[in-house]
């Protein structure tokens, strides 16, 4: 078994915060995360609500920064992922499938994961058609109409990012205005590659190994309609951005959870005595890479 002071579950801003303010703190520092480092922020093109920031900063040059800033102290970061743990005692242990690790403290940083729309086909043509991450498969509809899901920032943001690739950008959504911050809403409504399709949702994705027409249903008079691609693929591209589920299940029967599955901790971000939680898993009225910075802090200076 390997011993450390502290240990962190999920190297997102939360998880980097919360290393950084550890092992500067002179505690020895693992940080433990199973997918890749940086979590959701890797995918957004452009960040300009953190400060301090550059112009053209993007999530991946972000996390790079806060990765090394941690490195530079000492923190240990490791690729496995956390299959059982004991929290009972006060040294906590943790388990992969090839070790063990224990600590005085544990934070969890563990975040969130894309909402699915859960329309049938969907899931057979992720990755032929259906993604969510703009950023890194834009490229893949060059002069390609596309569909957006989703009404909140970044729905928006994403769809911004798209109409630099695609032919036309329409963004389905459900309610009748936008969730989006209003300066969100006036870039997207100026961009003449952008069109809307309000009260409306997917209820169908069909194709043929890709996507081939998706069918879209008008909440209010309950009328559907399939749409085909006019274009020389014969293909659309649809991107999702609905929102997050956190990543708690393995906790679910440990902690107290909201009914949407996020942890509940004060603004102390304490779980139990030596458990911390930290960022988008935690439940709160924003979530934002700043939140997530401070919820890091907070949760190693306690």
């Amino acid at each position: 078994m390997k011993n450390y002071d502290v240990i962190i579950l999920g190297a997102g801003p939360a998880g980097l915060s919360a290393a950084i303010y550890s092992s500067r703190a002179a505690l020895k520092t693992l940080v433990i995360e199973k997918e890749t480092i940086g979590g959701q922020i890797i995918s957004t093109d452009g960040i300009e609500n953190y400060p301090g920031i550059s112009e053209g900063e993007t999530g991946q040059s972000l996390v790079n920064k806060m990765k090394a800033q941690a490195e530079k102290f000492g923190v240990e970061f490791l690729s496995q992922e956390v299959i059982d743990f004991d929290f009972k005692e006060k040294i906590k242990v943790l388990k992969t499938k090839e070790d063990q690790y224990s600590a005085k403290g544990v934070i969890i940083a563990i975040g969130s994961k894309h909402r699915r729309l859960g329309v049938k086909g969907e899931d057979e043509f992720v990755g032929a058609g259906v993604s969510y991450c703009a950023t890194c498969d834009a490229a893949f509809f060059k002069d390609v109409e596309v569909f957006v899901v989703g009404g909140g920032d970044t729905a928006l943001q994403e769809s911004l990012f798209l109409a630099k690739f695609a032919s036309k950008v329409t963004i389905v959504h459900r309610r009748e205005e936008f969730r989006a911050t209003k300066i969100l809403q006036e870039k997207v409504k100026q961009n003449k590659k952008i069109d809307f399709m309000m009260n409306s949702k997917i209820v169908e994705i069909k194709g043929d190994g890709i996507v081939g027409s998706v069918v879209i249903e008008d909440i209010k008079t309950g009328q559907q309609k399939e749409y085909l691609p006019n274009n020389e693929l014969n293909t659309f591209g649809v991107f999702v951005f609905t929102g997050y589920i956190p990543n708690t299940k393995m906790f679910e029967d440990k902690f107290e959870l909201d009914p949407k599955g996020y942890f509940v901790a004060g603004e102390d971000m304490k779980l139990k005595d030596g458990v911390y939680v930290a960022g988008d898993c935690r439940a709160k009225k924003f979530r934002q890479v700043v939140t997530a910075v401070s919820d890091g802090a907070i949760a190693a200076l306690e």
